[in-house]
C-alpha cells in the first residue's frame, strides 16, 4: 500500500516514499484483447488529473463507466470520444488524491455480444514539486546578435558558415537556437545559411525541435516552445503553423501536465506522439539510492490533435526497471529526482509500434502500439541484440527506422565521457541472430564531444544532416561521410535539433521596409519580409499619396533585409516596396508611408529612419482550437 500524505521535512529521514513501479515490469495495456486502457492496471505512478483512457472501440460500445478513489470517493465525469472513432476518455469532474487507489469498472458491446465487463485499478503517485528554474541564458555582444532596419524587433543569433559545396541536398536548414546571445526562437536558414524566417520569443522561452510535417495532407512546420529547466526538460507545449505562418493547432499534454521539448511527431490519424516528465516520490532503496527519494518519470503521450485527448499514455517507471540507469540513484535528491531513464525521441515504427529512445539507460526501445509492451532493446544493460564492434552507443539521442531492421542513431557518446567524440552511426539488426551491426558511422573532421541533444536525418539524396545539440553547430556530410556544410552559433547557443527540409513559406503578413539616410545623402530603403521563400527582388514605389505611387527603384534580394538606393530627386512624400517572385510577379506590398526628411548622413543615420512592418497575425492573441484536459 502506497505512503498517504505528504511527508515534512523533519520526517523525512525516518520515513520510506511510496513504491513508485508497478509489482510486475511491463504488463499489457489491452484489456479483453480489445481495449487499451491508460492508466496501465496495476501502474503506481497516475496524476491526480489524469483522465481514463479507452483506445480501440467506439464511444458508443462504452458504457455503465464508473470510478472511484480510495479516498475520495465516487468520481462523476464525461465520456469524450476522439475524433477518430476509435475510443474515449473518461474525464472525471475533480482530480484524484495523491497516493490512492483508483477502481475503473465499465461494460464493452461489440456488435451483438453482449456485454462484457472491464476492470481497471492504479495507484496515483505523490507529486515531487521540484522548482521549474530555467537554464542560464548566456548573453552576447553586438557583435554575435543580428539586426535589422526594418524589423528591429527581430534579433536572431549570428550564423557563421565554414564550410559549404554544390553537392548540398535541397532545401532550407530548419533549427531553433536558444540560451546564447540574441533571441531565442524557431529559425529557417536557405541553404547558403542565410536568414529566411525567425519567431523571436520573449526572454526567458526558447523553443525546439522545429521542422516540417504533414497534417491534413498538407505540410507544415511543428515546434515546442515553452520553459526548458535546469533538470533538464521543457515545460510548455507544441505548435503547428501553416505554410503563412499562422498558428492552427497547440497540441499540449494530459493529465495535469506539461509538454516536454524532446519530441512531437505527428501522425497520418491526426494523432500526435508527445514527451512529457513527471517527477515523483519514489522508494529508491532498491536502485541504490535513498528510501525517501524521487524520480522522473519520463512519459509518452498519443494526443487526439482535434479534441486534446490523450488517447494512450506509457510511462517509464511501469516498464523499465530502475536499476536499468546509468545515472546514479544515490546522487539525487527529492529536489533533484532520479532521472534514470530521460525519455529523448519517439516515433512510429514500420511494423506500427513505437520506437524510444532513453539517453540514460543507453537503450532504444521498440514498444508494441497495442499492448505497451517493450518487444526489443537495443543497447543498454539487457540489449536483446549482442551490439557488434562499434554498434554500441552512449547517452545516445534521436533513432530513426530508415527501412525494415536497420537504424540511425546520434550517438552522443557522453556525459560523462565514453567516447573521444560523438557521431552518427547506422546499425542494423538480425532478429534471427539477434546481432546488431554497425553498417556506418559519421564524425566531424575536427572532432566535437556533445555532452546533450542532437541528431542525425537521412537526406533524400543520401547525405546526412547532423546537429550537435549542446555544441552550437550543425554539418551536412555525403554518404561517404566528406563535410559539405558546416556552421555554428555563438558560444553560449544551443539547438536541440537541426534539419534540412523543402520549404515554401508565404507569409499572411505583408513586408516591411524602412527608409534611412544613406551615403552621400542619399535614401537607402530596406526591405524584408520574413518568412517569404520565393522573393527574387524588390520594387520601391513612390508618390504624392498612397494612391498615387509609381515605382522609382528595383534591386535584388541580397539576403534578409535587402538595400535599394532611392534616385536623387524622388518625388514623395509617400513611398512603399513590392516583392517580386523570379518572374517579375508582384507577391507582395507592404503598406505605404510618408517618408520622413532626410536629416542624417550615412548608414547609421537612425534619427532618419522610417520602418514600416505589421506585426504578423501568428503573433496576436487567437483562441486555439485545441482543448487541454
Amino acid at each position: 500500500m502506497l505512503a498517504l500524505g505528504l511527508a515534512t521535512a523533519s520526517s523525512a529521514a525516518a520515513t520510506s516514499a511510496p513504491a513508485c513501479a508497478p509489482s510486475t515490469l511491463n504488463t499489457s495495456a489491452l484489456l479483453d484483447g480489445t481495449v487499451t486502457v491508460s492508466p496501465l492496471p496495476g501502474s503506481r505512478d497516475a496524476t491526480p488529473q489524469t483522465q481514463v483512457s479507452f483506445l480501440g472501440v467506439r464511444a458508443g460500445e462504452l458504457s455503465d463507466v464508473t470510478v472511484s478513489g480510495s479516498r475520495t470517493g465516487p468520481h462523476s465525469g464525461r465520456l469524450a470520444a476522439y475524433s477518430q472513432g476509435d475510443g474515449a476518455s473518461f474525464l472525471p469532474a475533480r482530480p484524484f488524491a495523491e497516493g490512492e487507489l483508483v477502481t475503473v469498472r465499465a461494460r464493452l458491446r461489440l456488435g451483438a455480444v453482449t456485454a462484457q465487463p472491464l476492470f481497471d485499478q492504479f495507484q496515483v503517485a505523490r507529486q515531487d514539486a521540484i522548482s521549474s528554474t530555467p537554464e542560464t541564458i548566456h548573453s552576447g555582444g553586438p557583435s554575435e546578435i543580428q539586426s535589422f532596419r526594418s524589423r528591429p524587433d527581430l534579433r536572431p543569433p549570428v550564423l557563421t558558415v565554414t564550410a559549404s559545396s554544390p553537392a548540398l541536398a535541397s532545401g532550407d536548414e530548419l533549427l531553433a537556437p536558444y540560451d546564447g546571445p540574441g533571441q531565442s526562437g524557431p529559425m529557417i536558414l536557405d541553404p547558403g545559411g542565410g536568414l529566411v524566417w525567425f519567431k523571436g520569443l520573449p526572454r526567458g522561452t526558447s523553443a525546439t525541435n522545429l521542422q516540417v510535417q504533414q497534417y491534413a495532407g498538407k505540410p507544415v512546420l511543428t515546434w515546442w516552445q515553452g520553459d526548458i529547466s535546469v533538470h533538464g526538460f521543457g515545460l510548455g507545449e507544441d505548435v503547428i503553423a501553416d505554410s503563412a505562418y499562422e498558428d492552427i493547432g497547440h497540441v499540449r499534454a494530459g493529465n495535469g501536465l506539461r509538454a516536454d521539448l524532446h519530441d512531437f511527431q505527428l501522425t497520418p490519424a491526426g494523432t500526435a506522439l508527445i514527451t512529457a516528465y513527471d517527477p515523483i516520490y519514489c522508494n529508491l532503496s532498491g536502485a541504490g539510492g535513498a528510501s525517501y527519494g524521487a524520480v522522473t518519470d519520463g512519459l509518452l503521450q498519443e494526443i487526439d490533435v482535434k479534441t486534446g485527448l490523450v488517447m494512450f499514455q506509457w510511462t517509464s517507471v511501469d516498464h523499465v526497471a530502475l536499476g536499468e540507469s546509468y545515472e546514479l540513484a544515490a546522487s539525487s535528491r527529492t529536489s533533484w529526482p532520479f532521472d534514470f531513464f530521460h525519455l529523448n525521441s519517439l516515433g512510429l515504427a514500420q511494423d506500427g509500434g513505437l520506437l524510444v529512445s532513453a539517453r540514460n539507460t543507453w537503450t532504444v526501445y521498440d514498444i508494441d502500439g497495442a499492448t505497451g509492451q517493450i518487444e526489443w532493446r537495443l543497447g543498454g544493460k539487457h540489449s536483446s541484440f549482442a551490439m557488434g564492434p562499434g554498434a554500441s552507443a552512449a547517452w545516445q539521442h534521436d533513432p530513426r527506422e530508415l527501412s525494415p531492421g536497420t537504424f540511425s542513431i546520434f550517438d552522443n557518446g557522453a556525459s560523462p565521457k565514453i567516447h573521444d567524440q560523438s557521431r552518427g552511426i547506422v546499425v542494423s539488426l538480425d532478429p534471427q541472430q539477434h546481432t546488431a551491426t554497425l553498417v556506418s558511422q559519421f564524425t566531424r573532421p575536427s572532432p566535437l564531444l556533445a555532452y546533450s541533444q542532437g541528431n542525425m536525418q537521412a537526406l533524400p539524396n543520401g547525405n546526412w544532416f547532423i546537429g550537435w545539440g549542446q555544441v552550437p553547430d550543425f554539418s551536412e556530410l555525403s554518404p561517404t561521410g566528406q563535410l559539405l556544410f558546416d556552421a555554428h552559433f555563438p558560444a553560449g547557443d544551443q539547438s536541440y535539433r537541426d534539419f534540412r527540409f523543402l520549404w515554401t513559406g508565404a507569409p499572411a503578413h505583408p513586408p516591411a521596409f524602412a527608409v534611412a539616410g544613406g551615403a552621400g545623402g542619399a535614401s537607402m530603403v530596406y526591405a524584408s519580409w520574413n518568412g517569404a521563400t520565393l522573393v527574387a527582388s524588390w520594387r520601391v514605389l513612390a508618390g504624392p499619396s498612397a494612391a498615387h505611387m509609381q515605382p522609382v527603384a528595383q534591386g535584388p534580394r541580397t539576403g534578409f533585409e535587402s538595400a535599394i538606393a532611392l534616385p536623387a530627386g524622388t518625388a514623395g512624400p509617400y513611398v512603399t516596396v513590392q516583392a517580386l517572385d523570379a518572374s517579375g510577379r508582384v507577391l507582395g506590398t507592404a503598406p505605404a508611408a510618408a517618408r520622413l526628411e532626410v536629416r542624417g548622413r550615412g548608414a547609421d543615420a537612425s534619427s532618419s529612419v522610417t520602418r514600416v512592418h505589421s506585426t504578423p497575425r501568428s503573433l496576436r492573441p487567437r483562441p486555439a482550437w485545441s482543448t487541454t484536459f
